[in-house]
């Protein structure tokens, strides 16, 4: 007679080759691919390119001061305020890329204009663009976090936040006008020997005269 205990350990090492093979010839799942869910980081500018391409740039402070930029009828950069002047191509092109490159950091709805300094601007910035467009913004103070200044379309709107760089790139024209430099002309040669002549024939006429 067999013993039980003898059942149980047949009974167990059945099951366990049972599962052995069942595990070993199961069908295996499809491999599946994972990809990662990409986060799409949007960057939104004040300027956009559907308005064209900048042909006037004007910048007004609280203080009063006034600089503008305005393409000619060569298509080149020429200052209007606070002189007429000509400008240096390469800086007012530069200003013009940056009116473009005005990054936005985030909006704030429903801001109070005074808080943000809005309702008496610290800056106008007015830009004429070669499609007819105009568009004005009014740019108040810098942020707590002083990452960006408060900017506000004249027109109405939510507030929004402009990074601090791009804008002080900009206003950096009031304190630096992008004049086109003019070269003083160096004195000729025969400028500079006329007063040595000059005195060495005085001089020679001097001793030349007889004394009484």
């Amino acid at each position: 007679m067999i013993r039980r205990s003898t059942v149980v350990y047949i009974i167990i090492l059945l099951a366990l080759v049972g599962a052995y093979y069942y595990l070993k010839n199961r069908p295996q799942p499809a491999d599946i691919s994972v990809t990662p869910e990409a986060t799409i980081e949007q960057t939104s500018y004040l300027f956009t390119a559907d308005e064209g391409v900048p042909t006037s740039i004007r910048i007004q402070s609280k203080a009063g001061e006034t600089i503008e930029l305005t393409r000619d009828s060569t298509n080149a950069w020429a200052l209007t305020l606070p002189v007429a002047a000509k400008a240096d191509q390469g800086s007012a092109e530069a200003a013009a890329t940056q009116v473009t490159t005005m990054r936005i950091l985030n909006k704030v709805p429903n801001l109070d204009p005074n808080v943000a300094g809005l309702k008496t601007p610290e800056y106008v910035l007015t830009v004429k663009f070669n499609d007819k467009v105009e568009r004005t913004v009014n740019i108040g103070v810098v942020t707590p976090s002083e990452s960006g200044y408060f900017v506000q379309d004249a027109a109405g709107g939510d507030v929004q936040i402009v990074s601090t760089s791009s804008v002080d790139a900009l206003l950096s024209l009031l304190t630096t006008p992008p004049y086109l430099e003019t070269l003083t002309p160096s004195p000729t040669a025969a400028e500079t020997s006329l007063p040595t002549a000059t005195l060495e024939a005085g001089i020679h006429n001097e001793t030349a005269t007889p004394k009484p």
